[in-house]
């Protein structure tokens, strides 16, 4: 029975939280970071304002919190590497990770906020980079890196590769997003960006093999 109430509790708890950065996302889209205040996001999720400064004392945490969950939400174990051996596979499993990511309709709004409140407050993009791209680029890079140093890639450079391959797909799942409002690619549409930024990636860093030894006549 205790178990099934502290089940319960935990349930209400994420009900309220994920109640919380979603009327957050849309007041700072509405208002703008600087024209909205807690007091209007307790009030817009449906909770007292206690509650929400009880996790979230003030706007700053908050938005760090939307960034972290964005970039982990529906991603499953998207910063997980996959195993070094298969440089194709590999590749496929990131890229098809990486665009159910930044396909999901909130990081469209994210880079929104961000883009919109920069200026007056650069601090909400120093957050979306350290503590949500960066984590994710690195992990690629770290990808790319052992498939070089297993002989698998010739990936001289695996920082600028991983940004070759992550700015492919971001540049049709994400971008068209922030100009265009009615963007929404099929999802075989997407497949196909990504197998084909995959077959780029091989056609540039799947290493070339020497010929061996003539055979002796």
């Amino acid at each position: 029975m205790a178990a099934e109430l502290s089940a319960h509790h935990r349930r209400l708890a994420q009900q309220k939280r994920e109640a919380i950065t979603t009327a957050a996302t849309e007041l700072f889209l509405d208002r703008g970071y600087d024209g909205t205040s807690l007091a209007q996001i307790a009030e817009a999720a449906g909770v007292s304002k206690s509650t929400l400064f009880k996790r979230f004392p003030t706007k700053a945490a908050l938005f760090e919190a939307i960034v972290t969950e964005s970039w982990q939400r529906d991603a499953g174990d998207a910063v997980a590497r996959p195993q070094t051996g298969d440089l194709r596979s590999g590749l496929t499993t990131v890229g098809h990770r990486y665009a159910d990511l930044v396909g999901q309709p909130g990081m469209a709004a994210l880079f929104r906020i961000v883009i919109a409140e920069l200026p007056r407050f650069p601090e909400l993009g120093r957050m979306q980079f350290q503590l949500g791209k960066l984590p994710y680029f690195t992990s690629v890079q770290q990808y790319l890196q052992s498939e070089h140093e297993a002989g698998n890639a010739d990936v001289p450079d695996a920082a600028s590769a991983a940004n070759q391959f992550l700015g492919m797909i971001a540049n049709y799942v994400l971008w068209p997003r922030m100009l265009l409002t009615d963007w929404n690619p099929a999802a075989s549409d997407i497949h196909d960006a990504v197998e084909q930024a995959v077959q780029t990636m091989l056609a540039r860093y799947t290493p070339t093999r020497q010929p061996g030894p003539k055979p002796q006549r």
